[in-house]
């Protein structure tokens, strides 16, 4: 399968539609994920334990949005929920520069600020996961996964590095108003699609909250293979939280790096994501999907453990982080594009907004919780002791994916 424009889905009016507002929104949105945490560390003094309250901020409201908004998604078309989430996220970017400039911005606002474009993020994953069948189809489904995975991560890449020239530019503050463009560009495009989209259950038939997680749950219980993804992504994401807190205070604190080396750094992560985004498809191929699930998520958990060793590697620190960011994030990429499209193709398409809810309910409890651990913990026994739990803890999400159920699929 070929990345590069040539052909199959490049030649689909919608789906182009659909990536060009995926492809700039992804930029912007690694310009809020740097500058967020260098605002409340440079700019207001943020503790440890701060930066673990506002990572866990990003994250939880996807726990509510994941219970309220599973049924509605399944029963209404997704697209103008996709241009309404991109358009709230702008407006909310928005008041960090605004509240800077008038010498008003704290931490309170940067939690709320947070935890409400944490909501509507949630709202589009969500969406846009149960969306993508809908305009592709289902034999297309690792194409456009990997089109979509392969743009984000030339977002990862250029992202950050450009995120921290436009943090020294214009400090952290001012340097979000390009995301907030970003967001507007994506409305755009979506709203300019021209597929009807009918909503693969029922729209008159309402349910309650509580039967909508019970179904989507169901969902993903009932099949044996996406319950084992949905045990491994908890876990993943659950140690990943220790580095949603941890990973700034490291950066830029113990290895006394600049935003601009940084952001450098967590660009060459983009660069494994384009490559594992461009063989995937042959990956698979190759090994056989269940066997490619197991080996890449290993490898790429197992990547983690070179970030706390950045520590004690003095001048070799820069290229341990750069090492992690490459070899980590192009495995994973090559994981959950498979996992994904695996995901949408075993479960029937009335239950994919429900499902992805459950989904996004499990790794939205797991990261806060992981994130809101690690600054006490921290405190508590060490910062380099804490570093390390985050980094073996995280191989334990490749357990729950060896199983023979996992490793016949093809």
């Amino acid at each position: 399968m070929r990345w590069w424009p040539s052909g199959g889905l490049w030649r689909h009016p919608d789906f182009l539609k659909l990536w060009a507002a995926q492809s700039l929104s992804a930029m912007g949105s690694r310009i809020t994920r740097t500058a967020l945490p260098m605002i409340a560390i440079l700019s207001i003094g943020a503790t440890p334990t701060e930066i673990a309250i506002l990572s866990a901020l990003g994250v939880a409201p996807g726990v509510i949005v994941g219970l309220l908004a599973g049924g509605p998604i399944d029963r209404r078309p997704k697209r103008p929920l996709l241009v309404a989430a991109d358009l709230v996220r702008a407006c909310l970017i928005l008041t960090i520069p605004l509240a800077a400039w008038s010498g008003l911005l704290s931490m309170p606002q940067l939690y709320l600020v947070a935890a409400a474009i944490g909501a509507a993020s949630a709202l589009f994953r969500i969406a846009d996961n149960a969306y993508l069948p809908a305009l592709v189809g289902k034999d297309r489904l690792v194409e456009g996964n990997a089109k979509l995975e392969a743009t984000d991560s030339i977002a990862e890449s250029v992202g950050p590095g450009f995120a921290g020239i436009l943090i020294q530019a214009m400090t952290a503050p001012f340097a979000v108003i390009v995301d907030a463009a970003t967001y507007l560009w994506s409305a755009l495009m979506l709203s300019r699609i021209h597929s009807v989209e009918t909503p693969a259950a029922a729209e008159g038939r309402r349910t309650s909250l509580v039967a909508d997680a019970k179904a989507g749950l169901r969902a993903c219980l009932g099949e044996p293979v996406v319950a084992r993804l949905l045990a491994a992504e908890t876990l993943m994401m659950l140690f990943g939280g220790f580095f949603h807190t941890l990973y700034m205070i490291l950066a830029l604190e113990r290895l006394a790096l600049s935003p601009l080396a940084i952001g450098l750094v967590i660009s060459v992560g983009g660069i494994g994501s384009f490559l594992g985004a461009l063989v995937s498809g042959r990956f698979a191929l190759r090994m056989g999907l269940g066997p490619t699930l197991l080996a890449t998520l290993t490898l790429g958990s197992a990547a983690a453990l070179l970030i706390p060793l950045s520590e004690t590697l003095g001048p070799l620190a820069i290229p341990s982080l750069v090492a992690h960011q490459l070899i980590g994030d192009a495995f994973l990429s090559i994981y959950l594009i498979h996992a994904l499209s695996l995901r949408q193709r075993l479960l029937p398409m009335e239950v994919l907004g429900r499902a992805g809810a459950t989904f996004h309910v499990a790794t939205g409890l797991a990261m806060p919780l992981g994130a809101l651990v690690a600054g006490p913990l921290a405190d508590l026994i060490g910062f380099s002791a804490t570093m390390w739990i985050g980094a073996t803890g995280g191989m334990t999400a490749a357990l729950a994916l060896f199983s023979p159920t996992v490793l016949r699929q093809r």
